[in-house]
């Protein structure tokens, strides 16, 4: 037996987020009715302006309220090393890692033909025209150890071997199947230390 529609409707929309089922949705939705209006209140102002005013910066292709990130804009940066990650939580794990100090490009995800996500999806074309844009002497290949991550590396590696840059790929550290955004900051940075050119000549 349901609540009644507008709860009905709170609790499926709330079922969206990831990790959250019929039960989850039903705790969040009773506890912001019944114990904290003020934070439903807050919670729905926020997700609206969130949705209306975030995009996706025209560089890099992170999160942005502005055409332009403010990490693509930070002078102090290395614009020698571009960093390929998949999605916005990879990249705020190695930026919490204190590590890494290049640029960086945000995949929209990993390539999978299944799910409909082939290289215009994720973002791969735009990745050609920044890495022309500018004279990055090293490419990091940050995508996850998955079966997807891992095809998706060797395809933009195989892109890129004629480009004349150092192409490294993530190494020790990093177990395959898991996912950037949650490994620790010392496995990142053990990570980045063992970096291995995804390409050789040998």
């Amino acid at each position: 037996m349901g609540f009644g529609p507008v709860i009905d409707e709170l609790i499926d929309a709330l079922k969206v987020l990831p990790g959250v089922g019929q039960k989850s949705a039903q705790r969040m939705t009773l506890h912001l009715l019944e114990r904290n209006r003020k934070g439903a209140t807050r919670l729905a102002f926020a997700l609206e302006a969130a949705a209306e005013k975030i995009g996706h910066c025209h560089s890099c292709q992170n999160l942005s309220e502005s055409e332009i990130c403010a990490m693509c804009q930070d002078a102090s940066r290395d614009v020698d090393t571009l960093c390929i990650v998949e999605s916005p939580s990879d990249l705020i794990a190695i930026e919490q890692s204190h590590h890494f100090k290049g640029q960086y490009f945000v995949l929209k995800g990993s390539l999978s033909p299944l799910d409909g996500r082939g290289p215009n999806e994720i973002g791969i074309p735009k990745l050609l025209a920044r890495i022309s844009e500018v004279n990055v002497k090293e490419i990091i290949i940050a995508t996850n150890p998955t079966i997807e991550g891992e095809a998706t590396s060797h395809y933009i590696a195989e892109l890129l071997a004629s480009n004349g840059c150092l192409i490294t790929r993530l190494a020790h550290g990093l177990s395959m199947g898991s996912e950037l955004g949650y490994v620790d900051g010392g496995t990142l940075n053990h990570a980045f230390s063992g970096r291995k050119p995804v390409l050789t000549n040998e």
